[in-house]
């Protein structure tokens, strides 16, 4: 199949890219550059995909000054849009439309699923009802869209799990704050996995969450990684050091919710790294006997 992918050289993307060219896809990537492009250019470069994946999108993990907050919501919704648009006005339209997202655009501290949710009221919950309000118009095309919510997703390659492992191999790590707040996550290989999945099943669409059936609280994250790693885990980061450091980025850090994938369970998905513990030893380890 040919797969188009943009921001395929991001963390998810590159990964994506190697996983789905292993299965006997034909991967192409759209570049950055390429949105300068007027619509004609940037129309040749997605002429011929049979999947178009979009994934980009500044890094949240930084602080966010006004002028970066402003990059993290073009890069996402602004590019999004010109991307469906120019995919709307195609004369060879692609099978299937898949967007990212995040779990960030459900109000913290609650339970959610795909059926029953709340928004949240934040700048990141903003963005993402934005992003996802410009994939969905894909779907005026009559293109199968799709729309994946990612949770915190777990490699020691990169990600949020890639910084936190030097300071809590070293016997630095701590909870953030009481430690209460959600963390919904999931293994890099069932976030690959799930992608092959819907893509392969021609009759899901909509919006999916990405992440495992078993959201942990920041506490219960801590303990299982220090333990994974055999190291201690007694130091405590106080919120408001993040928040000097990171100033309204500090949101992700210091908030979160328990979000389930029930789309997914609902659709015969089945995940091999279901539970925090055998994730962790696998990712750490290698495979868990």
């Amino acid at each position: 199949m040919d797969i188009l992918i943009s921001g395929a050289s991001g963390f998810i993307g590159s990964n994506l890219a190697k996983f789905l060219c292993m299965h006997g896809d034909s991967v192409k990537a759209l570049s950055t550059r390429d949105y300068e492009l007027p619509d004609a250019g940037f129309a040749a470069k997605t002429a011929g995909a049979e999947v178009i994946i979009n994934l980009s999108g500044a890094a949240v993990n930084a602080r966010w000054s006004e002028s970066y907050k402003k990059l993290i919501y073009s890069s996402r919704v602004d590019t999004t849009a010109k991307l469906v648009r120019v995919l709307k006005a195609s004369a060879r339209r692609p099978k299937l439309f898949i967007n990212a997202s995040a779990v960030g655009i459900y109000t913290s501290g609650g339970s959610h699923d795909e059926y029953k949710f709340e928004y949240g009221g934040g700048f990141l919950a903003s963005v993402c009802r934005d992003w996802e309000a410009e994939a969905m118009k894909a779907c005026d095309a009559g293109v199968r869209t799709v729309i994946f919510r990612f949770g915190l997703v777990l490699d020691k390659k990169g990600g949020v799990l890639n910084k936190m492992l030097i300071p809590f191999s070293m016997g630095l790590g701590g909870k953030i704050g009481g430690g209460e707040q959600y963390m919904s996550w999931i293994a890099l290989g069932d976030l690959l996995r799930a992608f092959r999945f819907v893509i392969s099943d021609e009759k899901l669409e909509g919006v999916f969450n990405l992440t495992s059936p078993a959201p942990v609280t920041n506490a219960e994250f801590t303990a299982e990684l220090a333990a994974a790693l055999n190291r201690p885990a007694f130091f405590r980061v106080p919120e408001f050091l993040l928040k000097l450091i990171f100033a309204g980025g500090a949101e992700i850090m210091c908030e979160g919710s328990a979000v389930y994938p029930k789309r997914l369970l609902d659709a015969g998905f089945q995940f091999e790294y279901p539970r925090l513990k055998d994730a962790l030893l696998h990712i750490i380890n290698g495979p868990v006997s």
